[in-house]
């Protein structure tokens, strides 16, 4: 009968594969720890771009709702004004 010594070194070689592959090898924890991180980055980046998207789509459908607000724009962004209205820029 044989002796079951030789199993022990191929256990050991299986085991030390595996724990390779668990913290260094592909889909070892520290990648799966770095995907976490990225996806979390993600979603918040998502969050700002939702609310930047939603402040633009109130902000298109008041443009087409009504011209005071085209008005305010007009003379806040490109300094205009009305006919028969005098400006008077104040220096620091």
């Amino acid at each position: 009968m044989r002796s079951p010594y030789w199993l022990f070194p191929v256990l050991i070689i299986a085991l030390a594969g595996l724990q390779y592959r668990l913290w260094v090898g592909d889909g070892s924890l520290a990648q799966v720890k770095e995907l976490r991180e990225q996806i979390s980055s993600q979603d918040e980046e998502n969050k700002q771009l939702l609310e930047r998207n939603r402040i633009l789509e109130a902000e298109v459908a008041e443009l087409k709702r009504g011209m005071e607000t085209v008005e305010e724009r007009a003379r806040h962004e490109l300094g205009m004004v009305r006919e028969g209205e005098t400006l008077y820029l104040q220096s620091k």
